[in-house]
């Protein structure tokens, strides 16, 4: 699967992480990128196809589909993030992290699946897709159910060749992380690892050291895995 020259469409690309994809897409020569948002006017990136498409909304969905039916690599990017805990927390906003992490995710997928054979679907997830904070309980539990989509995919999209991989990431320096105080990489990093791993044909890309480290953690037993998790967060 080769960049240059590739058709890709890329959810949530009006800011973050999605816009950064846009660019590194331009840069790296793909022959045309749509660039998706619910509200594509927000889309001031030159040289892209914008396009509506709301995740969490079926005819979007279905319209961007039609609208772009020469796609290879689909770049599921959009997200959201409400702080809202499980026990504790507003049931619609906790669906509303399910709705859009998991559900918009799978409708994206299953619409655009059937052109997708010899091609490839990245899904944007997280080191949160392995460990939980308090304070991100619905974005945790949204995650891991969008990890454990994307591997149940892979198998079944094997039979036509579709790549399907998952790229994790700790904190990025993004509007969506600028509350957050400690070490963020550069979104122009973290999406050339992810790029380089499509290009690979890599199943998972773990783009940065916080990623590596959770995902080492996963065999430990879940007392020490966050005994070391808040040690490593205040050293």
């Amino acid at each position: 699967m080769q960049i240059n020259g590739a058709h890709v469409l890329v959810t949530g690309a009006n800011r973050g992480l999605g816009q950064q994809f846009v660019l590194s897409l331009l840069d790296r020569g793909a022959g045309r990128v749509y660039a998706t948002a619910r509200r594509p006017d927000l889309i001031d990136v030159p040289g892209v196809v914008p396009l509506r498409l709301d995740i969490t909304d079926p005819a979007s969905i279905a319209a961007a589909a039609a609208a772009a039916p020469d796609v290879k690599i689909v770049i599921n990017n959009a997200g959201i993030s409400t702080g809202a805990n499980l026990v504790t927390g507003d049931l619609d906003t906790i669906r509303r992290e399910m709705d859009t992490h998991f559900y918009g995710t799978l409708n994206v997928i299953r619409a655009f699946a059937p052109q997708l054979a010899d091609g490839a679907i990245l899904n944007v997830l997280s080191a949160i897709s392995w460990l939980a904070f308090d304070g991100a309980g619905a974005y945790h539990a949204a995650k891991a159910a969008e990890w454990a989509l994307t591997n149940s995919v892979r198998l079944e999209l094997a039979h036509q060749r579709t790549l399907v991989t998952g790229l994790h990431l700790g904190a990025a320096d993004t509007d969506m992380m600028a509350w957050y105080n400690g070490d963020k990489s550069a979104p122009e990093v973290i999406v050339a690892a992810a790029l380089d791993g499509i290009e690979a044909h890599r199943s998972e890309i773990l783009a940065d050291a916080w990623s590596r480290q959770v995902k080492a953690w996963l065999s430990e037993d879940p007392s020490v895995i966050y005994r070391e998790a808040a040690a490593a967060l205040t050293a």
